[in-house]
């Protein structure tokens, strides 16, 4: 048994996902359950109790976590957490023509601009507008192999304000410019 809670508690302690919905813990100095993954302080072995299921925990006294939202369906969006918010961000910006700012994106997500540079920094490593011109980007070469379509019409259906901003944005990625890219590789 007590091998049993020393490999529990080495899973809490590395909050590893593989046993994310299939374990719960809660400590007792706090009342409190969460997931394994939780980023909340890990608790001193003696205060742990360990649960196969969230409504065991409940049923046991305990209330749920604010941080990790272990009462959420799983795959939720509660239960993804910041992840969630990145991925709907991310589907905002996807979208080409859209002409929102970083501000007006992070609003209607209901955080700060800020937090949504941080979000994007740590799960991504880049800044919103780094994921937006990339995005731009790609659609650009997508539409540079269709050799019907000016150089034009391709910059401003990828979401450009400008052809001299593409051809700015698109020479600094690929080394070469929209035309002379298409005569190389279309």
């Amino acid at each position: 048994m007590k091998e049993t809670h020393n490999i529990l508690y080495e899973a809490l302690l590395n909050r590893d996902p593989t046993f994310d919905g299939r374990l719960f813990f809660a400590v007792v100095t706090t009342g409190i359950y969460c997931r394994p993954v939780c980023p909340a302080p890990k608790p001193k072995p003696q205060n742990v109790l360990y649960f196969p299921k969230a409504d065991a925990a409940q049923k046991a006294g305990f209330r749920p976590c604010k941080r990790c939202r272990p009462e959420a369906r799983e795959g939720s969006p509660a239960w993804k957490g910041t992840q969630a918010t990145l991925e709907r961000a991310l589907r905002i910006l996807a979208t080409p023509l859209s002409d929102k700012s970083i501000e007006q994106v992070a609003d209607s997500l209901g955080i700060t601009d800020r937090h949504l540079r941080r979000l994007f920094q740590h799960y991504l490593g880049k800044s919103p507008l780094d994921v937006r011109q990339e995005q731009r980007l790609q659609l650009a070469l997508t539409l540079l192999t269709d050799k019907k379509s000016r150089i034009t019409d391709i910059a401003y259906s990828s979401g450009f304000s400008s052809l001299r901003r593409f051809n700015a944005a698109f020479k600094i990625a690929y080394g070469l410019s929209p035309s002379n890219w298409r005569k190389e590789h279309a």
